[in-house]
């Protein structure tokens, strides 16, 4: 017990060590609710490593735990050939560094994987709707009453709620431009929209 004791506190593995410490403690907060698993990705890019694909936390705990063992066994062998001195020093140095090399290439082939779990494009938002147009689908829209259906740029269509300032005409069946969105009333504020003045549209 005491020879992995030693190895865990001792050098190149007690640097890990006390990184393991922090992984360990930030993935308890996130257990617990007070922390979020991406909450670093806006500080630090992991793309320029290749460790892209997954949250931060993930990439970085991978590749602090991965050179923990990696340092902690090659310390543990080490011990046993019985070195000290300079050459120990040397041979703990390089140790060091073959773990984070180690741990890199490891996590690398990890994240591939796990990137599938961590989808890069972002959730569909009611944000994404503004600017578009859409076919109003009762027979008024005025300041309380309104919905229309509206297709989104991927494909996909919704029935949103819409309401207008004025007294514009918008029938059913007719066209509108969400250009605003309400987020306390959870509703696209809408207005007329003629195709025949959309320079897209024109032949």
């Amino acid at each position: 017990m005491a020879e992995f004791v030693e190895a865990a506190a001792g050098f190149p593995t007690v640097l890990f060590t006390s990184a393991l410490v922090v992984v360990i403690g930030f993935w308890l907060l996130v257990l617990l609710g007070a922390a979020d698993s991406d909450s670093f990705d806006a500080d630090v890019d992991t793309d320029a490593l290749s460790l892209g694909g997954v949250p931060v936390a993930v990439s970085v705990s991978l590749v602090i735990a991965l050179a923990w063992f990696a340092s902690f066994t090659g310390s543990v062998l080490l011990a046993r050939t019985g070195m000290s001195g300079a050459l120990f020093h040397l041979l703990g140095a390089a140790l060091l560094v073959a773990s984070l090399m180690f741990a890199w290439r490891m996590t690398r082939l990890l994240v591939r994987p796990l990137a599938k779990l961590f989808p890069d494009e972002p959730g569909p938002s009611r944000q994404d709707f503004v600017g578009l147009t859409c076919t109003i689908r009762t027979g008024r829209v005025d300041a309380d009453f309104g919905q229309a259906e509206v297709v989104a740029r991927d494909g996909s269509t919704a029935v949103v709620q819409v309401r207008q300032t004025g007294t514009d005409a918008l029938p059913l069946g007719s066209t509108g431009l969400l250009y605003a969105y309400d987020d306390a009333g959870e509703f696209f504020w809408v207005a007329p929209y003629d195709t025949a003045l959309d320079p897209r549209t024109a032949a």
